[in-house]
């Protein structure tokens, strides 16, 4: 027998578990710590209790498109969806290390219906920003700052007072927070360079925002490395509890309850009702493109599209 013969064979005893492990050491120099722990959840929730065990015979011919459907009935599209691309990925390396047909063309993507997104009214943005100003605290400044610049929930987390530059009005992204599933039961908060190039911007600060910043910074005697939210080098606020306070005073101003993100939505909405173009504002999101911001917040009413076509 010769050694391509032998090879194949012996690429016919391993199980997917392995074809992971190595999959996983291949991937781990190229990806960012969040994504590959994210993957590493991925596999051993969903992926490896459902087929760990099983030898590359059993993969060269089952449908997973059996799997999808299973994992679509109780998870939301996007969950599904997430977990399937680290399984295909999976797959493709195992075709071209291990030379094992997985009849990768024959799978298909949940579809994923983006959800419509949801902003604060002009009533209850005004009424969120009158008790954040009344009540000027260093996190109730932060939802001021989300809403007047778009920062998510991780990047306002990690900012830090160095990020803020008051002589040319901008704020420097380069960071984000989050929390991170390390293996199936436990978790670490991980600060790191935020999910794409793009998304490491400068963002312009208005000149109410400038004034604002300014006395914070003198009253609280803010050297420059503190946290943002708590004006301390060693303590820092984390995503998920802040979302916990940002609820508190959604429920405190009489308004319905939001997720943070809302305020990402508002801003982003605002700017475009506004005029502002669309480029300036995908730049602004950190967005890894302008297609997604068009296709995100640029939606025209049957109104304008109306008035455009009488001009014809």
């Amino acid at each position: 027998m010769n050694i391509l013969k032998q090879k194949i064979r012996k690429n016919k005893s391993i199980t997917l578990q392995e074809i992971i492990d190595s999959w996983l050491l291949y991937k781990k120099c190229k990806l960012k710590e969040s994504t590959y722990y994210r993957y590493q959840y991925i596999i051993k929730k969903y992926i490896l209790p459902n087929f760990g065990e099983e030898k590359t015979t059993f993969l060269e011919h089952y449908d997973f498109n059996i799997f999808i459907e299973k994992l679509v009935e109780n998870l939301s599209p996007k969950t599904a969806k997430d977990i399937i691309i680290v399984l295909k990925s999976i797959l493709k390396y195992a075709e071209r290390k291990y030379n094992i047909d997985c009849k990768l063309d024959l799978i298909t993507l949940p579809k994923y219906q983006q959800e419509e997104i949801q902003i604060l009214s002009k009533k209850e943005k005004k009424q969120l920003e009158e008790m954040c100003y009344k009540n000027a605290t260093l996190r109730n400044i932060g939802i001021l700052v989300c809403l007047n610049t778009g920062i998510r929930i991780g990047e306002i987390c990690a900012l830090t007072w160095k990020d803020i530059n008051l002589e040319t009005d901008t704020l420097a992204i380069n960071k984000t927070m989050q929390r991170i599933y390390k293996d199936k039961n436990n978790t670490i908060i991980l600060i790191d360079t935020p999910k794409s190039k793009k998304s490491i911007r400068e963002i312009p600060i208005s000149k109410k925002m400038h004034s604002m910043l300014l006395s914070i910074k003198i009253n609280n005697k803010i050297s420059g490395n503190e946290f943002f939210l708590t004006g301390e080098n060693d303590k820092f606020i984390e995503p998920r509890s802040y979302q916990y306070m940002f609820k508190k005073c959604l429920k405190e101003c009489n308004i319905q309850e939001y997720n943070f993100h809302v305020l990402r939505h508002t801003f982003a909405t605002n700017c475009i009702e506004i005029g502002m173009d669309v480029k300036s504002l995908s730049e602004i999101l950190g967005h890894a493109s302008v297609d997604i911001t068009l296709n995100k917040y640029v939606h025209s009413s049957l109104k304008t599209k109306k008035t455009y076509l009488e001009k014809l």
